[in-house]
């Protein structure tokens, strides 16, 4: 039985994740301001405050349905200030008691508490109880790590059956509804009652949790004892060769080996290495040689081939689609694939597609192995002096692996895919071999069916890949190499081409890679002309690319910062958004000129102009050559000048001028590099003017080799050096007669607008370059 007491008011303490109970000495660290408000109004009278455990821990300001009826009613025994600003008091519980008539005020709460003590006399029931409890709590602390022999001596001690209750629930693994539980059940029996079926529930979960963990044990000391067994038959295996230990690894390279489809000789080959490569120990460094080795063997493709798509419309829809202009490449794409049709069973073609920076060899390559349905490998061969970089090292080496022709064959997976070697003309040679020569194989359709490559030691067949191969100067690579490939020049691209590969190709993908929309951004044809004009000087359209990625930014710019959603390039524009001219487009003089004439070159970046001058002043006739030319380009010169003495007469010049004047030959940017013997009649024809006095036309450009004899013989590059000319803005072309059929390569929309003049001898050069008038 329990007796109530009076009711009386104190201050509310409320409590989160807390509970004490009756008779239990416990610190608490008080933070709120409300509740340490109830602590100092409690030491002022009698130390008495109410302890509530709070229903839920994160309500910060508890009112009065957050709070459980049943708390205790606590002594304060001591409060301390600690340096953090929290007050420690030290609280003891004295008896149970319910709450009523809350009453919030200004900085704390009250409560109207009634408490409730226990029954001290001892029943013969309740000793029964009391008994039984020590007993399962004496089984319960042997079996728990959370309870000591100590605790249950200082338990075992109590006298009071309500204590002794309230002292093993403070020591049961209770959860804060069970603690509360225990705390609201008031009868002494009862609680007792309570307590002896949760410990006895508690021991059985404990003696499971004793059986799981002694059951888990006995399976990592299983698992121990296996993982010795296996490996004292390791060492067992070791010792015997590790034959039976590979006998899984070996069955599943075997079936791999027989399925990759390898020759006859090669398959003998891999099952011989297999065969060692069981009998060998794995801590043998041969034995991982020996397995990379065989990796390589079967990830290579033998058999396995992509079937052409030989439907030549859609190869000509994709290159049409993805390149302007470059007609001759795709016939000979087109060419290959109406052969491949009729005879299911040609040879891949070796190209070289050679021309200038930025003219798209690399992105046509890609196109062709669209427009075939094949794989695409590309393989940089810029900087390669090593042999072993074609092919291969050998397996005797640390680290050896194939050459890169293996390697790219592997990426591609196929035994016919389209495979790009380039810039072929930038390999080189040094101490560890020629690489340029290593390709003759590669390169070589009577040979490439059985390239050898050091690493595999067996052939390979290459005649299925259809290789690629850009360069950029023809004359940097080797003759034999040159021979064994189908050139197939691309000399650069004409205004009207540039404007349409920017129209359909760059704009659309530099305003998708600046975040911008068609509608954004408008760039007006005339405006992408001047941008052609006056902005680039190249045969390609890389130059031409980075400009219109400039004008992206500039206009992504001003979108973000200021509120234009549709900003419109126009000519008028184009200056204030990115520059001044960087270039002066037509390079043709204003007016006719004396000892000036008009050289049309070709570099390896496309055709050029060249304004020759030649100047005389009075001398011994020493001839002075500058402007950084060539062997070729000097000796052009020597002979030009003797040419010109042999026809003084004729010409109507001063016989003994040789001996009266120096004479001065200069091709301006002296910093470049020029040879070749193509500008001879040009030399020729400056020399005559300075000797004549007789001006040469300004819209006339000219190209030829000429001999001491004054015959003009033909030269290369006429498709770009034409189109140099037609940048330039000149409307006369002299050429060698026999350079006539090459006039066809042009493009029509340039021919449209150019006169050629066809010569074979320096005297027409001079009756068309020259002015007419008397000889002075």
């Amino acid at each position: 039985m329990t007796k109530k007491n009076e009711e009386k008011i104190v201050p509310l303490l409320p409590l989160r994740g807390l509970l004490v109970f009756p008779t239990m000495v416990l610190h608490i660290d008080v933070g709120r301001e409300r509740s340490v408000a109830a602590l100092e109004q409690a030491l002022l009278s009698d130390s008495i405050v109410f302890l509530a455990t709070q229903k839920e821990m994160n309500v910060e300001q508890p009112e009065e349905d957050d709070l459980h009826d049943v708390g205790t009613l606590a002594h304060v025994n001591q409060m301390i200030k600690l340096p953090n600003g929290t007050i420690r008091v030290l609280v003891e519980g004295v008896e149970r008691a319910t709450w009523s008539g809350y009453t919030e005020g200004d900085k704390y709460a009250t409560v109207a508490a009634t408490s409730s003590a226990d029954e001290t006399e001892k029943t013969p029931e309740l000793e029964a109880l009391m008994r039984v409890l020590l007993e399962y709590f004496e089984k319960y602390s042997k079996i728990s790590k959370k309870v000591t022999t100590e605790t249950y001596d200082t338990v075992s001690d109590i006298e009071e059956p309500g204590r002794l209750a309230d002292m093993v629930a403070s020591y049961l693994p209770l959860k804060m509804i069970g603690k509360q539980e225990v705390l609201e059940i008031f009868e002494v029996k009862n609680r007792l009652e309570w307590l002896i079926n949760r410990l006895h529930n508690e021991q059985e979960v404990l003696d499971m949790e004793k059986k799981i963990t002694n059951r888990v044990k006995q399976a990592m000391e299983r698992t121990q004892k296996e993982f010795y067994l296996r490996e004292q038959i390791k060492a067992i295996q070791l010792e015997l060769g590790d034959k039976e230990g590979k006998t899984g690894e070996v069955t599943d390279l075997r079936k791999k080996i027989e399925e990759s489809g390898m020759p006859e000789s090669t398959l003998k080959v891999a099952t011989k290495e297999l065969d060692r490569y069981e009998k060998l120990p794995s801590a043998a460094a041969e034995s991982g040689v020996i397995r990379n080795y065989l990796d390589w063997l079967i990830a290579l493709p033998w058999t396995d081939a992509t079937a052409d798509r030989l439907d030549i419309s859609h190869a000509e829809t994709i290159l049409n689609r993805d390149h302007e202009g470059l007609e001759t490449v795709k016939e000979r794409v087109l060419e290959y694939l109406a052969v491949r049709q009729l005879t299911n069973s040609l040879r891949g073609p070796i190209l070289c597609l050679a021309g200038p920076p930025g003219v798209g060899k690399t992105s046509l390559a890609r196109s062709i192995a669209t427009s075939l349905g094949r794989e695409f490998v590309r393989i940089s061969l810029g900087g390669v002096r090593d042999e072993s970089e074609i092919r291969g090292h050998r397996r005797t080496y640390v680290g050896a692996l194939p050459g890169r022709i293996i390697q790219g064959m592997k990426k591609a997976g196929k035994i016919n895919p389209v495979f790009l070697l380039d810039e072929i003309d930038k390999m080189s040679n040094d101490f560890r071999g020629d690489p340029s020569s290593a390709m003759l194989e590669v390169l070589d359709s009577e040979q490439n069916h059985s390239f050898g490559d050091h690493y595999l030691e067996e052939t390979y067949d290459l005649s299925n890949v259809l290789f690629i191969a850009t360069a950029n100067d023809l004359g940097a690579i080797p003759g034999p190499l040159r021979d064994r490939m189908e050139i197939i020049s691309i000399p650069g691209y004409t205004e009207i081409e540039k404007q349409a590969i920017a129209k359909n190709h760059l704009l659309p993908k530099q305003i998708k890679e600046h975040g911008l929309t068609k509608s954004q951004l408008q760039l007006r044809d005339d405006a992408m002309l001047d941008l052609i004009r006056y902005y680039t000087r190249e045969a390609g359209v890389r130059s031409l690319e980075r400009q219109i990625a400039s004008i992206c930014r500039k206009v992504a710019k001003q979108i973000v910062s200021s509120d234009k959603k549709r900003i419109v390039i126009k000519t008028s524009t184009l200056e204030d958004l990115i520059g001044k001219h960087k270039f002066r487009y037509g390079q043709a003089e204003t007016e006719n000129q004396i000892g000036v004439a008009t050289g049309l070159a070709y570099t390896t970046v496309g055709g050029d102009t060249l304004q020759i001058e030649v100047s005389l002043s009075p001398g011994k006739g020493k001839l002075i050559l500058t402007g950084k030319l060539g062997d070729v380009m000097k000796e052009s010169a020597q002979t030009a000048l003797s040419f010109v003495r042999s026809k003084t007469e004729i010409l109507g010049l001063d016989a003994n001028f040789h001996e009266t004047h120096d004479i001065h030959i200069h091709v301006p940017e002296g910093a470049v590099p020029k040879d070749g013997p193509s500008a001879g009649i040009t030399i020729a024809t400056a020399l005559v003017s300075a000797l004549s006095k007789r001006p040469i036309r300004r819209e006339v450009g000219m190209t030829g080799e000429i001999t001491l004899r004054g015959r003009v013989l033909p030269i290369g590059g006429l498709k770009e050096k034409t189109l140099s000319a037609h940048r330039a803005g000149l409307t006369t072309i002299i050429l060698p007669k026999d350079n006539e059929r090459d006039i066809e390569d042009i493009p029509e929309s340039v021919r449209e607008d150019l006169t050629f003049k066809l010569v074979s001898h320096a005297d027409e050069v001079l009756e068309i370059a020259l002015e007419g008038g008397d000889v002075q």
